[in-house]
């Protein structure tokens, strides 16, 4: 899981005739003047910059998150509400590694940025990684509520490559017990098993949380 790795972005071109065109590619220095007033909140200059400047889906070089998602990370909720209110962003853009603001929202336990992003229609349910993984593994049971009542899959399952994880294993591995009884009555299913074998019991067993193995066993 890209928790604690790197924020990598790819960058999302938007064409859209509603949005004043940029003039040319961003200057360096544009893109670097951008992505610092977005890590400080200052909205004034991000509206002034959104797409007569710098697209709103630049990936920051440093870092490389879309201007939604480094907002969200930074807690930047004016520039936030200006980023996501432009008609040219896109709510979903992913980071490289395939992050989307709200899954970084429902990390950060920002309900209000997840409840304004699924407004948006920002994606509950993807392939991969989900929105609900990270509220697990966070234990925000608000968000991860949130995110139930608006469909998301409780058992579902990360890529291959990351260990096939389900958020009630993501809740066991980090040793979150509240979230994890929570998605037990939410139906998680607590007999699947990740790419190693492991029940979300075993897997809190092997992070020593006992008491969570406990509660989790059959």
């Amino acid at each position: 899981m890209p928790l604690r790795r790197a924020w990598l972005c790819p960058i999302v071109l938007v064409i859209s005739l509603a949005v004043t065109p940029v003039a040319g590619a961003a200057t360096p220095e544009q893109v670097r003047n951008f992505f610092r007033a977005v890590q400080l909140d200052d909205a004034r200059t991000v509206k002034a910059m959104l797409g007569s400047q710098v697209d709103p889906n630049e990936a920051n070089p440093v870092g490389g998150e879309p201007a939604l998602v480094l907002a969200v990370r930074e807690g930047a909720m004016d520039v936030f509400q200006a980023v996501l209110a432009h008609p040219g962003t896109k709510v979903d853009a992913p980071a490289m590694n395939g992050n989307t603001a709200l899954m970084m929202a429902a990390f950060k336990g920002n309900r209000p940025a997840a409840e304004a992003l699924i407004a948006k229609g920002a994606a509950v349910n993807r392939p991969g990684w989900t929105p609900l993984h990270y509220a697990a593994a966070s234990g925000d049971e608000g968000i991860a509520a949130l995110l139930l009542a608006r469909g998301a899959r409780v058992d579902a399952v990360s890529p291959r490559a990351s260990g096939s994880y389900t958020p009630l294993m993501m809740a066991a591995r980090e040793g979150k017990e509240d979230m994890a009884v929570f998605l037990r009555k939410q139906g998680a299913n607590p007999t699947l098993k990740n790419g190693e074998g492991l029940t979300a019991a075993q897997i809190a067993e092997r992070a020593d949380h006992k008491s969570l193995a406990k509660a989790l066993a059959p």
